[in-house]
């Protein structure tokens, strides 16, 4: 088997030939290149879950990079640039990057993690990113532990992978980058293929092997106005909350990332990342739905990252970090600003055709 998926296999019989040539272009300007014997990313965190608030070690292994992203992949996801050129990285290579984890760990955490999370900027559970021998070295690495979430897309997600972390004690969640429950913003403006059916299967394979499933949502990809984002977030978190085993929903406001689509559409005046007052008002009105709701802006108060004014953005932000810890939306009362009347308007008369309305 090849160890580099061509894109036409991926593409067959999905139609997004055409998002997937420009993804292509745009990645092919990248020439870094990275260690495959070190993590893209480790840090110590909290997080919320149904288990309570853990302190969480996190963990982006640095493999061949996600399948889906080497045919093209989606328009706001830069993280196949930050992968080992090749395709695929070695058992050895991957265990050393855990053992770098857990050597930082030492050094800045107070003692050990009780929540893992693994991701690996495409699918844990890909035998191409990750080699069924390294999976299993690492349910056994963890099996002290008392929670691990592991990344994937749901064509990877099967009751057998699953049951290898569960039947070390580990309670076990499966991050599936969902981006919307609407299959048509999913497919034409993140270009990823899979429908919200998929994901529902993904979460009953999961639960089969007594694990759970934790959503990731996209809250504002490209082509959409501020209202039509805001909107289709709120849609979707009810949505997940619905489906069986999907306890946690985590919201990911979009930022511009580079060699990406949504990277030529900022440079070009065609995109801005959502308000951070449209991340606090999804919150603020899911609070109903049977999961826990949680968003953690990255780069937020930056042209790249969700922001509002300048002003208020770390209140804000703080207000958010608040609300995952504790789920209670009276933090959104202690935070104001002029600028929520600009965002009152974006969210009101924003169109397609005149995004960004206001910067």
């Amino acid at each position: 088997m090849s160890s580099e998926p061509t894109p036409e296999v991926y593409e067959r019989g999905r139609g997004m030939d055409a998002h997937n040539q420009v993804m292509r272009d745009i990645r092919a300007e990248n020439d870094a290149s990275y260690d495959p014997h070190e993590p893209t990313r480790v840090w110590i965190d909290e997080d919320n879950t149904p288990d309570g608030v853990y302190q969480s070690l996190t963990i982006i292994l640095n493999t061949g990079g996600c399948r889906w992203a080497r045919a093209g992949g989606c328009t706001m996801c830069g993280y196949v640039a930050e992968s080992v050129e090749g395709g695929s990285v070695s058992h050895e290579a991957l265990m050393d990057q855990i053992q770098y984890c857990l050597d930082q760990e030492a050094e800045q955490a107070d003692g050990k993690s009780g929540l893992i999370k693994i991701y690996t900027s495409g699918s844990f559970l890909d035998e191409r990113e990750v080699p069924a021998e390294t999976r299993q070295a690492i349910a056994e690495t963890f099996a002290d532990r008392e929670r691990i979430v592991v990344e994937s897309l749901p064509d990877f997600v099967d009751r057998e992978k699953v049951a290898e972390f569960t039947e070390q004690g580990l309670e076990t969640d499966v991050a599936i980058g969902l981006e919307t429950a609407t299959d048509r913003v999913r497919h034409d403006c993140v270009n990823k293929y899979f429908d919200f059916a998929d994901f529902e299967d993904a979460c009953a394979e999961a639960r089969a092997a007594d694990g759970g499933v934790k959503a990731y949502l996209l809250m504002k990809p490209p082509f959409l106005s501020e209202g039509e984002a805001l909107s289709d977030m709120q849609s979707s978190v009810r949505r997940c909350g619905a489906v069986e085993g999907c306890h946690t929903v985590s919201m990911n406001p979009c930022n511009v990332q580079r060699y990406t689509m949504v990277d030529e559409l900022f440079y070009e005046g065609g995109y801005r990342p959502p308000w951070l007052w449209s991340v606090a008002e999804v919150l603020r009105t899911t609070t109903d739905v049977d999961a826990i709701v949680v968003s953690d802006p990255v780069g937020h108060g930056s042209d790249r990252g969700a922001h509002n004014c300048g002003e208020c953005d770390d209140r804000v932000q703080r207000a958010i970090k608040d609300f995952d810890l504790r789920q209670d939306p009276s933090v959104f009362e202690q935070v104001e600003c002029e600028c929520e009347f600009t965002w009152e308007l974006v969210i009101e008369e924003e169109a397609g055709y005149n995004t960004p309305l206001s910067r």
